[in-house]
């Protein structure tokens, strides 16, 4: 069976991965993430995605029988990406954008085995209700939206904000889980190791 790596820093990630019962190890797999010129938001995180993943690779050398798995999440409004707030004032702009509307959350993911890189994404439709600037400052006092895309985390304290979602719970938080552990399974590796047979 491959071994499987992770190339994310993301706490949530490791968590949904763990959650799903597949054992593996994180690998550093900086990139660079600024978006291309006329690059759309599908392309830009399915981009991002495989970078991570082919660099989480080259990380390992010459690695034997090892998978690598890369993801990327991006927030879309009015056809902009919103990445991970730059300062208070950045992230009050984002979440008053959001407020009282649907926006776009996209996660792609990306396997590779260095022959070959599969890779996918994941739309997702997220409605907040209506958001005052007190509640937005109060927010971002709390720390949580500093390295979010979008300035909030479903999973987190910026859920009171979530009025609706129309997709994959998990691709919001940073990884679908349904098509990643599908993904999983084309390179060998599957979910559930952790269950024990009775």
């Amino acid at each position: 069976m491959n071994t499987l790596y992770l190339a994310s820093g993301s706490p949530r990630r490791r968590e949904l991965l763990t959650q799903i019962g597949v054992p593996f190890t994180v690998v550093s797999a900086a990139i660079d993430e600024t978006p291309h010129a006329n690059e759309s938001a599908v392309a830009y995180v399915e981009r991002l995605a495989r970078g991570k993943a082919m660099a989480g690779f080259a990380a390992l050398g010459q690695a034997s029988a090892a998978c690598v798995l890369g993801a990327d999440t991006a927030v879309i409004v009015d056809g902009l990406i919103l990445g991970k707030p730059v300062d208070q004032a950045d992230a009050l702009a984002m979440l008053m954008a959001l407020a009282g509307r649907e926006h776009e959350v996209l996660t792609a993911i990306a396997l590779t085995d260095g022959q070959r890189c599969e890779t996918l994404c994941v739309s997702s439709l997220v409605r907040f209700r209506a958001i005052s600037v007190e509640e937005a400052t109060a927010y971002w006092r709390s720390g949580e939206p500093q390295d979010k895309a979008g300035g909030y985390a479903i999973q987190g304290l910026g859920s009171i904000f979530v009025s609706g979602l129309n997709g994959s719970y998990s691709a919001v938080v940073g990884l679908p889980v349904c098509e990643t552990a599908q993904l999983l399974a084309q390179f060998g590796i599957p979910c559930w190791q952790n269950l024990t047979v009775r």
